[in-house]
């Protein structure tokens, strides 16, 4: 085993780690994260909010990328950081513009290597490494801590010395506060908007951008635009309705990125606004919802609502179809497969043969199939709209959903 001092300049490649001993620590990493996710949001209640709000996906990134880093690092000193420390640098600014001293984020820091080294301690005595080993891990878990903190420091400084005289820091503020879990008082709000020179609309609506966000983006939007770039999941505040001048201007200055557009709310639901925004640009990766320069979710409220829970849909699903698990796997899709199409378009037994390509007389002998077995449920209204639901749904997110939603959206008789 090699010699063990402490790293003494902060960033320095952890060599006093035995290489192997990443080996040990990376099975260890999902557990460690959850552990570390419970008890800072526990001892930290801010977090917790921010986790559950529009960011929490980025947040949980950020941390999942600073503990990786760290083992990358001792299995290869070498490894870049380049990542980490851009993700660091965002939580900086974050923390910046909800007007949280630095302090805090440093204490949940402190924190989770406090519980990383617990696990290590643990993993010590299962291995029987030696208490040099392990010393020599905290030493290098708290050095790396400070690096952390000195970055995050960087992104921290940089909003915090530019806040004071510029009005954009000022919009930004606003926006993340407007997008805050818990409402402001409103002669906060206001007094934020006049130091801003922003006037507070009575409804808004959100676009979420997938980064990373051109340069040009910030000079094509409208003056009243609120907007943050330099987050990791960027977004807009637009004022007011989604009127066709404000889709052509969005058009215009979004050229070049992919974005969605929420539904227009009153501003004490922005948050809605722009997480099912973010929920539709996730849509559209897992192949649900087609690409498109500007996605509206105003075009995908069924598809939003159908997949915002899918386990419990599963389970729903598992529940309504139960009376066919008798049946082997093939006939079993065979026959929800008949009975989703029936259910969803109402259509007679001709057209729903064209769809699966069957003949009409198979669809007939499937549907009485399906009416001995789930009996009362296909003519009981509450049975039949639940099976209705699940089907679609699980239909959507199989993949073929987004290849023919005309059969999903075609109104029955």
């Amino acid at each position: 085993m090699p010699s063990i001092t402490r790293p003494s300049v902060l960033g320095e490649p952890l060599d006093p780690l035995p290489r192997q001993f990443a080996a040990f620590m990376r099975p260890l990493l999902p557990g460690l994260l959850n552990e570390i996710r419970t008890e800072v949001t526990r001892a930290y209640p801010v977090y917790g909010r921010l986790l559950n709000g529009p960011d929490g996906h980025a947040i949980r990134q950020g941390v999942e990328q600073a503990l990786t880093a760290f083992v990358d690092r001792v299995a290869d000193p070498g490894t870049s950081s380049e990542l980490r420390d851009d993700l660091l640098r965002r939580f900086g600014r974050v923390e910046a513009y909800e007007g949280r001293d630095l302090e805090v984020l440093q204490g949940a820091y402190r924190l989770g290597a406090r519980i990383a080294l617990r696990r290590a301690k643990t993993l010590g005595r299962q291995h029987n490494l030696s208490p040099a080993l392990v010393l020599a891990f905290a030493d290098a878990l708290f050095a790396y801590v400070e690096e952390l903190e000195a970055v995050t420091r960087e992104g921290y400084t940089e909003v915090r010395e530019r806040a004071a005289s510029e009005v954009s820091a000022l919009r930004r503020q606003l926006l993340h506060l407007l997008l805050a879990a818990s409402p402001l008082p409103r002669t906060t709000v206001s007094e934020l908007c006049a130091s801003a020179a922003w006037e507070l609309p009575r409804t808004c609506f959100l676009v979420a951008l997938r980064p990373p966000v051109p340069e040009h983006i910030q000079a094509g939007l409208d003056s009243d635009v609120l907007a943050d770039f330099d987050i990791p999941q960027p977004h807009l505040l637009v004022p007011g309705e989604l009127t066709p001048e404000r889709l052509r201007m969005l058009g215009t200055a979004l050229s070049g990125t992919r974005a969605a557009v929420g539904l227009t709310v009153p501003v004490a639901q922005a948050a809605d606004s722009v997480r099912w925004a973010r929920r539709v640009l996730q849509l559209v990766d897992d192949g649900v919802v087609p690409d498109a320069p500007l996605v509206r979710c105003e075009d995908h409220l069924t598809t939003l609502w159908l997949l915002s829970d899918p386990a419990l849909v599963d389970h729903l699903a598992a529940r309504e179809l139960a009376p066919l698990d008798g049946l082997t796997a093939k006939r079993r899709d065979r026959l929800v497969e008949t009975l989703r199409v029936h259910v969803s378009t109402r259509a007679p037994a001709e057209q729903v043969g064209e769809m699966l390509g069957v003949h009409a007389q198979t669809v007939r002998y499937r549907l009485r199939t399906l009416d001995a077995h789930l009996g009362d449920r296909l003519a009981d209204p509450d049975h039949r709209f639940a099976l209705e639901v699940a089907l679609r749904s699980r239909h959507l997110r199989s993949g073929d959903g987004a290849r023919d939603r005309a059969d999903l959206s075609r109104p029955g008789p």
